[in-house]
């Protein structure tokens, strides 16, 4: 579910960046999930994070934010979700065709958010 919070502060320079870079996180997505990977998440931020891995850099492409390849077993590892909240997150988790799962850490917000992908 998407924070309110994220409207006013953040859903601006999300989407600024999202339109240029959606057709290679919906193909990323695609490629951890043919991969075997479930629940791809894409982990964005404005600073480097110990995250997945790096898929787009910010400053190489003129964004605003860093954006960087997970999924759920990793979050889960990492006990960004715990492991008595995945089942939870499976079932609540969009459909990654047709959605984008970004995990935006800023220094005042941090929180799933989900982007649907433009329609071609």
């Amino acid at each position: 579910m998407n924070d309110p919070e994220l409207n006013g502060k953040y859903l601006g320079t999300i989407s600024q960046d999202f339109v240029k870079v959606a057709d290679t996180l919906k193909e990323a997505s695609y490629q951890l999930r043919k991969a075997g990977f479930a629940f791809p998440i894409f982990a964005i931020a404005r600073e480097r994070i110990p995250i997945g891995q790096l898929l787009l850099d910010q400053q190489a492409l003129g964004l605003t934010w860093n954006y960087f390849a997970s999924y759920l077993d990793e979050f889960v590892q990492r006990e960004l979700v715990g492991k008595e909240k995945q089942a939870s997150f499976e079932e609540t988790y969009k459909d990654p065709d047709e959605f984008c799962c970004l995990f935006v850490v800023d220094r005042d917000f941090t929180n799933f958010v989900y982007i649907p992908y433009p329609e071609d």
